[in-house]
Order: structure tokens, then sequence, then C-alpha cells
């Protein structure tokens, strides 16, 4: 298991899913199951900072977290979001959702099933530090507010990033940290290569063989 973590638009994402195709691994994004929730809440009108409200309904959906053709799958009710799942009404509402201690118990607990099925990198905000805190391949993917709000108009998305990293970092249950044994990569001026070899770098110094 190796883990991923960082704020929004540090470029843990691409770093993710370049690792994981150079590795072999499975790329599990853990955002999307707090978004692919966030979905099913505001399309069921449900205010996002309404716990009780969001509590009740995650008790009423189905969320599938899986595997095909060694690719994770997510679904809601049988149902893929899809491209929902980065619209811009989740980008505003998923933090009010994640912040919810019920909400994380129950995805974390999905999250850490997937240890069953095979080698994975796990992309989050939270892995190294709640999720698998036993791994010792633990990575902390960051880069200035300036480079990550660039990065968010390149990709035609609008969001509140400093109060999305200030509701992320300040909440009780699972804030944003660094862990303790993490390696930390400031992507600001790095490209995607130079960063990848920094995280194979980084796993081959920790014990991982890799070919």
């Amino acid at each position: 298991m190796i883990a991923i973590d960082g704020p929004a638009a540090s470029g843990k994402s691409s770093v993710s899913r370049h690792l994981a195709e150079q590795l072999g691994f499975m790329h599990v994004n853990s955002g999307a199951m707090y978004r692919a929730l966030t979905w099913s809440v505001l399309r069921h009108s449900i205010a996002p900072a309404d716990a009780p409200a969001v509590i009740a309904h995650l008790g009423a959906i189905e969320i599938t977290c899986g595997a095909s053709d060694g690719l994770a799958t997510l679904t809601v009710d049988g149902v893929d979001p899809g491209d929902g799942l980065i619209s811009t009404e989740v980008n505003g509402a998923v933090s009010a959702v994640s912040q919810i201690p019920e909400v994380r118990d129950v995805l974390v607990a999905k999250q850490r099933e997937y240890q069953d099925v095979g080698d994975i990198v796990m992309e989050g905000r939270d892995i190294g530090s709640v999720v698998f805190p036993e791994t010792p391949f633990k990575f902390y993917i960051d880069a200035s507010p300036e480079v990550r709000a660039a990065r968010r108009r390149d990709e035609g998305i609008s969001d509140d990033l400093a109060k999305r990293d200030a509701t992320d970092s300040r909440r009780k249950t699972s804030p944003l940290v660094i862990a303790d044994d993490a390696q930390v990569i400031d992507t600001s001026e790095m490209g995607i290569d130079e960063v990848v070899a920094l995280v194979l770098d980084g796993l081959r110094s920790r014990g991982l063989e890799i070919e």
C-alpha cells in the first residue's frame, strides 16, 4: 500500500496515476468516495452542512467500491457519477460533507477493504495518517498556493482553495496533515516525470523492490 496525500491541485492525482501505471498497481482515489456521496446528497436536495440528514442519506444508499480489469470502480446505487464528481457544485460542497465524523468512519472502512485486493496506490488527505498509518510508503505531495490555483483554472474548475484547505486542516476527524514519516515533495516547479522519479527513489530507499 502506497499512500499519497496532499491538498487539492497539488499534483497528487497525476502522480498517483502515473506511479500506479508504472508499477502495475491499482490506483484508488479516496476523494472520489467523498465526492460520490456529495454528488448524491446534492441530487437529493440535502444541505451538505446538515450532518444528520447526510448521515441518514449515507445509510440509505449503496456506495460500491470495486475493481474491474485492474482499475478501481465506484458507483452509487449502481450509477457511475462520472464527471459529476468534479462539478462546481460538488467542489464547493465536498469539504462540508467529508468533515462529518460518521461519514469518514464509513468511507475509511471502505478504503481499508482495498488492502485485500492487491498492490495499491491510494491518494487522499489522510491515507498515510489515518487509513493506512502502518505502511512505510508515505508521500505528501504539495505545491505553492499560486501554482495550485493556476492548475485549478487550467482544469476549468472554480473553487476556493484557501477555504477548502482551512476546512480540511481544521476538521476534528482525520484532518489534512503531513504524516511524521512521510516524504514531502513540492511539485511547484517540477514536471510529472520528475516527481514520479522522486517517489520511485523514495520507495526504493524504504525497501520496496522495483524492477
